[in-house]
């Protein structure tokens, strides 16, 4: 209920006359360009955008910090189609890295047909699907072995070495941290494996909450799993549409991982805590 009621919230925040719409920033008031009748928008500067949060909520303490996975949080060792080579070589792949980067990349930008979600439960299907598309091989045990790597420590790092001594910090400051993440329920176990699963008080996953980024939902979600209000949370992510915007839509403050911030020190400091 409390999901629903702030989707109707941002979604009256979002229908305001054309002339205000366009300074939002956000995936909803992307949809705005395609509109009949309504004039190509610009997106606002940062402080154009802190002078429209101000006026709404005003002056906000950041209570909260989300943080987007893959491409923020983590990064994989080695870049995924050499893997997806290497694992699938003893299985008579024969793809170059460069044709399955390309394969992987046109299988991943095709709506997934199965479901309205690309990531349902362990995202097997999904996954299998990508996998096949990549290297044009649908061995169960080749793919179950690249799944099952996936969710080692092995394949993943920190992207930010400090990341432990800046959530440590954060925690102690009283500040709320969350993942919110597109991703299957592999991300449980793999934040176990990178010892940074104690970092945080919630996670939200798509396959759990039924809803990817840019939807509001899981953004929204992640707030109520923290007992905070939205406009009291930031969020950083690295993917403009699914984490700036998306965030934003949901009420959020978004900051955008190596650009507006490059470090959770960074983060930190920004929201006034001291590592």
């Amino acid at each position: 209920m409390a999901v629903a009621a702030r989707l109707r919230s941002a979604g009256a925040r979002l229908a305001r006359p054309p002339a205000l719409r366009r300074w939002l920033g956000t995936a909803a008031a992307a949809e705005a360009v395609a509109e009949p009748g309504i004039a190509r928008w610009e997106p606002m500067g940062a402080r154009e955008y802190y002078d429209y949060r101000r006026a709404i909520y005003g002056d906000i303490t950041h209570k909260a910090i989300l943080v987007d996975a893959a491409g923020t949080l983590l990064a994989p060792t080695e870049p995924m189609a050499q893997v997806y080579r290497t694992i699938g070589e003893k299985y008579g792949v024969n793809y170059s890295e460069d044709e399955i980067l390309m394969r992987y990349r046109r299988a991943y930008a095709q709506p997934w047909g199965r479901s309205r979600l690309r990531y349902v439960d362990d995202g097997r299907p999904f996954w299998q699907h990508i996998v096949s598309s990549s290297t044009g091989c649908s061995d169960l045990q080749y793919f179950e072995e690249l799944y099952h790597y996936y969710t080692t420590a092995k394949a993943w790092q920190l992207c930010d070495p400090d990341a432990k001594y800046v959530f440590e910090a954060l925690r102690k400051a009283g500040v709320k941290t969350a993942v919110v993440s597109n991703f299957d329920t592999r991300l449980r176990p793999l934040l176990q494996a990178l010892n940074c699963d104690h970092w945080f008080d919630a996670v939200a996953v798509s396959a759990e909450v039924a809803a990817e980024k840019p939807n509001p939902t899981i953004f929204l979600k992640a707030c109520e799993f923290l007992g905070v209000k939205p406009e009291e949370a930031v969020h950083i992510g690295d993917d403009r549409r699914n984490d700036l915007w998306g965030a934003r839509d949901a009420g959020c403050d978004a900051w955008l991982w190596g650009s507006d911030v490059y470090s959770f020190k960074e983060v930190a400091e920004r929201i006034g805590v001291k590592v």
